[in-house]
């Protein structure tokens, strides 16, 4: 590993694969649920139980627009984990796609400041970790550069230019509370990170990256 971070300088997220078991059905649902432009898609078999150990958050204007993504993902099939709620921090809900993948839509802001729009502010893939402080240098180490840290509860990672996803780092376990699922889960993630760097690794809790430009868009 010594001459890991040489090789890998400059790494960042440059897109996000979801694996789905039906492409055609997984294709449509995500075009309904208006973030497509988003992910890529990618058929697989591959074998998952439980919490998969990560969700895609979405943060947008405000309760109206959150309403709006939540309403548009249930219509296309999609199951409430977390209702649609005000909390401290502002207001949010959490859905599970069809594929199994989980969602936050979120919002800062907790009236609303105009009327509902189909606007994403942020993306932002947030994977669960035994623990932040260690992967978080691990990550260091392939290349990538932290924006922000929490002591050993968060890790936000600078994005690449052109992408439209954020890295960032949660205890697996507080981010299966927030989210309203279990933490246990066994077999594969489902999801592969695509980045800048030339090489294939996987990280400390088994999420796989691979050069972004070994993957072929999806039609």
């Amino acid at each position: 590993m010594a001459n890991t971070a040489s090789t890998a300088a400059h790494t960042s997220l440059a897109s996000v694969t979801v694996e789905v078991a039906d492409l055609e059905a997984a294709r449509r649902f995500y075009s309904a649920f208006g973030v497509d432009p988003y992910i890529r898609l990618r058929a697989s078999e591959a074998h998952s139980t439980g919490f998969r150990g990560f969700t895609l958050a979405l943060t947008v204007s405000g309760p109206a627009t959150v309403d709006s993504f939540v309403g548009a993902a249930v219509q296309a099939g999609a199951t409430v984990l977390k209702s649609a709620a005000k909390s401290l921090w502002g207001y949010g809900g959490v859905v599970q796609a069809p594929d199994g993948t989980i969602w936050k839509i979120a919002t800062s802001a907790k009236k609303d400041t105009g009327p509902a729009t189909r606007e994403i502010d942020e993306v932002v893939l947030l994977i669960g970790v035994e623990n932040v402080k260690t992967t978080k240098e691990f990550y260091v180490g392939q290349g990538l550069t932290v924006a922000k840290s929490f002591g050993g509860k968060y890790a936000e990672f600078t994005p690449g230019h052109s992408s439209p996803i954020k890295l960032a780092l949660y205890k697996r376990r507080a981010l299966a509370k927030d989210l309203g699922v279990p933490a246990d889960g066994a077999g594969s993630h489902r999801i592969v990170l695509n980045g800048t760097a030339d090489g294939a690794f996987t990280d400390l809790d088994g999420f796989a990256w691979e050069p972004a430009a070994s993957l072929a868009p999806t039609p």
